[in-house]
């Protein structure tokens, strides 16, 4: 559009569109949809997942170790187990979460061969839709991809129990094998990088098969694919409130197609509030590697997080990212998994120095905030506090670390969509409070 325009569209912005904030206290609307203790406003019941991190015990909201559970098994349970019989995990997670219940070992197998059978994008769905139209970003990429896949189908519109299973289980295999071939079509285009372009192995799993067409020689280890299996786990779901996970199932309450429900999610995942938020993370710890003589110095580091909490620091908001969550107070449990995991992986390798590092930042993290703001509430450490360097030991581009969120996600939508189409049967509606006064109408050739 031309720059060059009287029109008052362009104006003001700000103004005309701010609500006097004290009609949101005249009218005891809750923001956000939370109370006024951070807690979320009721919004529905579940059978998908629990987040746990603190009790209300007579109006009071008290501190309490965070919780994880997937169709009512812990996820610590979960982790570990498929560590201790020496098999990838995310495939019995996204099992569970579709349909209820673990799999038996040839159940297992045969929802693992279809996904791989899965995989394959349509015909000529690269060239039109990946190679002739690259994103800068590769989240606009998937919502982007997830919407044309509509057109591809023959029953698209049909809502039939076989079909959204049948999209979900697609979906899932697919957006990783996009995500991979959108980052590298963008390397190519806006990057001057090579295109590089590896034909499906069959049978791999999630981890194995993301790992093998990303890196151009094609060689992982176990080890890394079985870190990279984890975050691919423990992404996987986390509650019907979380902002991408409401997004579908708001979605999904209109009658709307799979197709456009799940793009809904990808482009709310895609915020930097939500999902997103991994990024300033990543960019805050790489501020406070470079701008300490010491790592290993706590009073040195101390000494910085109080400069970024006093907004003299990062980016002056005011925020140590990767620390606090909605609902997590004393700890995440997908923090403390990832955490024992990437010690793990970082003993002995030139990763190690910065892991304790960030084990610091964790500890220090809560002082600093209660001693600056006089904030006594608890603060922990939340999964994106060492996500990132998970995904910085293993190679993968920043490009990726939100994607691979989504595409872990994926699995979690699809079980809430279910849900809502079978059991919320009202299409969500909550209400806004109108606070403009009526005005008469003027003849246009009498307005200023």
């Amino acid at each position: 559009m031309s720059s060059k325009t009287n029109l008052s569209l362009y104006s003001d912005f700000e103004k005309r569109n701010s609500v006097d904030s004290k009609y949101y206290n005249k009218y005891s609307v809750k923001r956000g949809l939370r109370n006024a203790d951070g807690t979320g406003v009721m919004a529905g019941v579940t059978n998908i997942c629990n987040v746990h991190g603190y009790v209300i015990d007579d109006g009071e909201k008290i501190p309490a170790p965070g919780e994880l559970h997937f169709r009512g098994y812990n996820i610590k349970d979960l982790v570990e187990n498929c560590e201790k019989e020496g098999r990838y995990g995310f495939e019995e997670v996204a099992y569970l979460l579709l349909t209820g219940d673990l799999p038996t070992k040839s159940e297992l197998s045969d929802f693992s061969r279809i996904l791989s059978d899965n995989r394959q994008l349509p015909d000529n769905f690269f060239g039109d839709m990946i190679l002739k139209a690259p994103s800068k970003d590769i989240m606009n990429k998937l919502a982007r991809s997830v919407l044309v896949l509509y057109s591809y189908d023959s029953n698209a519109e049909e809502l039939s129990a076989k079909h959204e299973i049948d999209t979900a289980v697609s979906l899932l295999a697919k957006l990783p094998v996009i995500m991979v071939l959108a980052y590298y079509v963008k390397l190519s285009h806006f990057c001057g990088g090579s295109l590089v372009l590896h034909h499906l192995i069959p049978n791999q799993s999630t981890c194995e098969m993301i790992l093998s067409i990303l890196r151009p020689d094609r060689k992982y280890t176990p080890e890394e694919a079985k870190i990279l299996d984890i975050m691919l786990m423990l992404h996987a779901e986390h509650g019907g409130g979380n902002n991408s996970t409401f997004s579908c199932r708001v979605l999904s309450s209109s009658g709307t197609d799979p197709y456009s429900a799940y793009a809904a999610a990808i482009g709310s995942l895609k915020g930097p509030k939500h999902g997103g938020a991994n990024m300033k993370v990543v960019e805050m710890q790489k501020f406070i590697r470079e701008n300490l003589t010491n790592w290993e110095d706590k009073n040195e580091l101390k000494d910085l997080l109080c400069k970024i909490v006093d907004k003299e620091a990062f980016d002056k908001s005011g925020l140590i990212y990767g620390m606090g969550h909605a609902v997590y107070t004393l700890s995440d449990p997908r923090a403390e998994i990832l955490r024992k995991y990437a010690g793990k992986m970082a003993q002995g390798t030139k990763f190690e120095k910065e892991f304790r590092l960030l084990e610091s930042v964790e500890e220090l993290a809560p002082q600093v905030i209660a001693e600056r703001k006089g904030d006594s509430k608890s603060i922990c450490a939340n999964v994106d506090m060492y996500s990132g360097f998970v995904y910085r030991m293993l190679g993968i581009p920043k490009d990726l670390y939100t994607p691979l969120f989504a595409v872990s996600r994926m699995a979690g939508w699809a079980a809430h969509r279910f849900e809502e189409l079978v059991s919320g049967k009202r299409i969500i509606r909550p209400a806004y409070k109108s606070v403009f006064k009526n005005r008469d109408y003027t003849p246009i050739d009498e307005r200023e």
